[in-house]
């Protein structure tokens, strides 16, 4: 498998691959000091992630519901009944990015953990019950999905009989690459979303897989800033340049010319806009409450209204919250720096911090 050949660019192309690669690998270096702290808005942080994950990569393939249906259905997902295809597509995405990101350090890069993702990618999914973890036998293809139902052919993929030859030689090529090869681990990975992508090797749910080897890859390298922030999200908005990048390469799939550079472009250039965004949104939630509950972020809206207020006031206005719980609250925000209070006793009164 000469994937090498495949990335072979002009000189332009090339300083502008190494600047992404550095700008990332500047940030991993950064994050990874953040990273390792336990607190409240990482936590907040990979809930919103997880959900947008999950939201996006399962609407890039046709499912209808929005992040707000996605959470409400994860809240309760040991004990629902699922309605649709689309609810059981959810909650298998949910299930196997959760196996990735608590334990992607016992996930190796292998033919068997490969199918053992996809076959829980599609636990829940009725109709695949009967192909999912393994590969394909029928012929498939690449194909778009756009919001009026419409589909457009992307590119074909590796015939069935060729399917699994092809898996194990791209699966051997990574490993080699990330165990003792020339090659910098992000152009590794893209390489490999890229190559799966062109075999297809599963009859359904190649584009989920692919995301979320992606996630696991990424990790597995040390890249752990990816589960605060939704890659999948950022390709469901870039969805044109997404299978843009993808055909440039596929258009001459099997020949001479085949190239993945626009591809590696866009997965690159997308995981430095991934960087920015991460650390504008953590400076963010630390400067501007935005861990807060929904409680307590209504709790502030008051104060902010009615300032200064007393204890009593807030609890007037809140008479389904226990006094306990509003007294927790304040604490809180004010530990937090949210609010300031002035006096004593019964006499205090809360306002927000100038």
């Amino acid at each position: 498998m000469d994937i090498l050949k495949k990335l072979e660019t002009d000189f332009g192309t090339q300083q502008a691959i190494l600047n992404w690669i550095s700008k990332i690998d500047l940030f991993k270096g950064k994050w990874n000091i953040v990273g390792n702290e336990d607190n409240k808005y990482l936590r907040e942080l990979r809930k919103i992630a997880t959900i947008e994950s999950i939201g996006s990569s399962t609407r890039i393939e046709g499912v209808q519901m929005t992040d707000k249906e996605v959470s409400d259905l994860l809240k309760n997902i040991k004990v629902t009944k699922f309605k649709s295809r689309d609810e059981e597509e959810v909650a298998g995405y949910y299930e196997a990015l959760e196996v990735i990101i608590d334990n992607y350090e016992e996930i190796p890069v292998s033919e068997s953990q490969v199918k053992n993702l996809h076959n829980m990618l599609l636990k829940f999914s009725g109709k695949d019950q009967h192909h999912r973890g393994d590969y394909k036998k029928l012929t498939n293809k690449v194909v778009a999905n756009y919001p009026d139902g419409q589909q457009r052919v992307i590119f074909q993929t590796t015939e069935p009989h060729l399917t699994t030859p092809e898996m194990q030689a791209l699966i051997d090529w990574a490993r080699n690459q990330f165990e003792n090869g020339p090659l910098h681990p992000l152009l590794t990975i893209a390489a490999f979303v890229y190559e799966f992508l062109s075999i297809h090797p599963f009859q359904d749910g190649n584009g989920r897989m692919a995301r979320l080897l992606t996630n696991l890859l990424l990790l597995r390298c040390g890249y752990q800033f990816i589960q605060y922030i939704s890659f999948e999200h950022l390709i469901e908005e870039r969805k044109k340049e997404y299978y843009e990048a993808l055909m440039q390469g596929q258009k001459n799939r099997g020949t001479v010319q085949e190239n993945m550079v626009s591809w590696i472009s866009f997965f690159l250039e997308c995981l430095q806009t991934l960087t920015e965004r991460l650390d504008q949104k953590y400076n963010s939630f630390k400067s501007k409450g935005n861990y807060l509950n929904d409680r307590q972020k209504k709790i502030v809206d008051f104060i902010k209204e009615k300032q200064p207020v007393k204890l009593n006031d807030i609890r007037k206005a809140f008479e389904a919250i226990s006094i306990n719980t509003i007294k927790k609250d304040l604490q809180y925000l004010k530990t937090e720096g949210q609010i300031e209070t002035a006096g004593d006793g019964k006499g205090t009164v809360y306002f927000l911090k100038s």
